[in-house]
């Protein structure tokens, strides 16, 4: 069986969620990706990818609890999984490897 894909987008999302390990909800991981990015980004891209990966086993959300601040609604967390640091690590080696492949070229 074909392991599931990890798309560009997926992975710059797991990467920040792996990084706020535990912490990490859709606003937190817009803000982490906008500043690494330099860019701005559409919050339910975020939202989609994360379905996405959830379904795929690469996290798993949890709910927090009810809060006022957020007029009663519960933040949801997410976390990598096992299988999804194996595709991340799988990503970089892939990365990796290709990058070594790049010949000394000289832009003078």
């Amino acid at each position: 069986m074909k392991a599931p894909s990890l798309g560009e987008f997926e992975e710059l999302v797991l990467l920040i969620v792996a990084s706020q390990h535990d912490s990490a909800y859709g606003v937190s991981i817009l803000e982490g990706l906008e500043k690494q990015l330099n860019k701005k980004v559409n919050i339910s891209a975020i939202h989609v990818a994360l379905k996405r990966m959830e379904e795929k086993g690469f996290v798993k959300s949890r709910f927090g609890g009810i809060t006022s601040d957020r007029g009663g609604r519960r933040k949801k967390f997410y976390v990598i999984t096992a299988f999804g640091k194996q595709a991340l690590d799988l990503q970089y080696d892939v990365r990796t490897e290709l990058y070594k492949q790049i010949p000394k070229i000289s832009f003078n």
